[in-house]
């Protein structure tokens, strides 16, 4: 008889719903990724799953009768516990089957073959094998503002698989006590400061995938800590009962200082949330990628979008301008997301012309700049 264990169905759901969130789509070339694998060691039940890439456990109490280990089919075995009516579970491995068991209930999923599953090498002690992971000591700081900081930086991170180092965040010490978080995806580019922050020894930066960071954020509620751990290839985040650990991106992030102008002689200053509701508004007329321009004068902002075959969008509202008139145009998504990204009541938008760089900022906070590439139009 393999593993056996009793528990509330919701507790053994919130942790294979976080494991599953690692684990291979069905595509992967090894299937036993595609996987949960379920250990359990004296009545505490961790749930992984892993691409190798990224790794997501998740431990849970349980009411454990019988230790062991067993990989079933991720999506499944999840759907299958969600399925369930809300109450006890039992859950136990035999011959190659797992059985879930709830009220009037049953159910039996064939497993994967343990041996199957690869050994993941961060796990393993140092020395084992060429991979194999051996991490600095843990380094705690505060979940919130870090989270906070993500969700600023995160959305600028490319999705374009051939050019991975744009699909990382640079994680970098700043000297004085400061991490930055910097992220660019060529079109635009992110950068945060955390004030306090010696999370990374000095000089030292990492390039950690986007994508690892968007599951660490969904992680952290306000009260938590997060504890980081670095190793040459890995990076490893603890948060309450999960732990994440994530490959490294190798190379180097582009020299993104020399991106940032330090003249813009235009300034727009305007009243965030207005300039955020007209440019959704307006936006609806900008299909099919049209930009949307900013007409810029003396304290008058116009958004227009015209889109041939479609319409024409244009509203005008008060801001505060400085320099000479101007239009310039941007891709929608990327100034709305920059707009959500910059924090307070006021932003600014500093410009030299309608070609190079715009740098976006909020009025009173200088710990994060958005940099946006205007959009050439006729």
């Amino acid at each position: 008889m393999g593993m056996k264990f009793r528990c509330e169905r919701d507790t053994f759901l919130e942790a294979l719903t976080v494991a599953v969130r690692a684990a291979a789509g069905a595509g992967s070339s090894r299937a036993a990724l595609t996987g949960a694998h379920l250990d359990l060691v004296d009545g505490i039940l961790t749930a992984t799953g892993s691409d190798l890439d990224l790794t997501l456990s998740v431990t849970a109490e349980v009411l454990g009768t019988a230790g062991g280990a067993a990989v079933t089919p991720a999506r499944l075995l999840t759907d299958v516990v969600r399925a369930i009516p809300a109450g006890a579970v039992e859950f136990s491995v035999n011959e190659g089957e797992a059985s879930i068991v709830a009220g009037s209930s049953e159910f039996a999923i064939r497993l994967i073959p343990e041996e199957d599953y690869p050994q993941l090498s961060f796990t393993q002690e140092a020395g084992e094998d060429g991979d194999s992971a051996t991490f600095s000591p843990a380094v705690a700081f505060s979940g919130a503002e870090f989270r906070d900081a993500l969700s600023q930086v995160v959305k600028s991170a490319s999705s374009d698989e051939s050019r991975p180092i744009l699909t990382g965040v640079l994680m970098a010490s700043e000297g004085d006590d400061r991490l930055r978080l910097v992220a660019t995806d060529s079109y635009r580019l992110s950068v945060r400061d955390l004030e306090g922050s010696s999370i990374l020894g000095e000089h030292q930066k990492v390039l950690v995938p986007g994508r690892a960071l968007t599951e660490l954020q969904r992680l952290i509620s306000d009260s938590d800590e997060v504890a980081l751990k670095l190793a040459e290839h890995y990076a490893q985040f603890t948060v309450g009962n999960v732990q994440l650990t994530t490959r490294l991106i190798p190379g180097d992030f582009p020299n993104y200082q020399g991106l940032i102008p330090t003249d813009h002689p235009n300034c727009l200053t305007a009243d965030r949330e207005q300039l955020l509701e007209v440019v959704r508004r307006v936006r609806l007329l900008a299909q099919d990628s049209t930009p949307v321009r900013l007409v810029m004068s003396d304290g008058r902002l116009e958004v227009i979008a015209i889109t041939h075959d479609v319409g024409k969008a244009n509203e005008s509202m008060e801001a505060d301008y400085t320099g000479e008139d101007l239009t310039v145009a941007f891709n929608p998504g990327y100034l709305i997301d920059g707009l959500e990204a910059v924090t307070g009541g006021e932003v600014t938008l500093e410009t030299a012309d309608a070609v190079k760089p715009a740098v976006l900022r909020s009025v009173g906070n200088e710990g994060f700049l958005y940099l946006l590439m205007p959009v050439r139009v006729s």
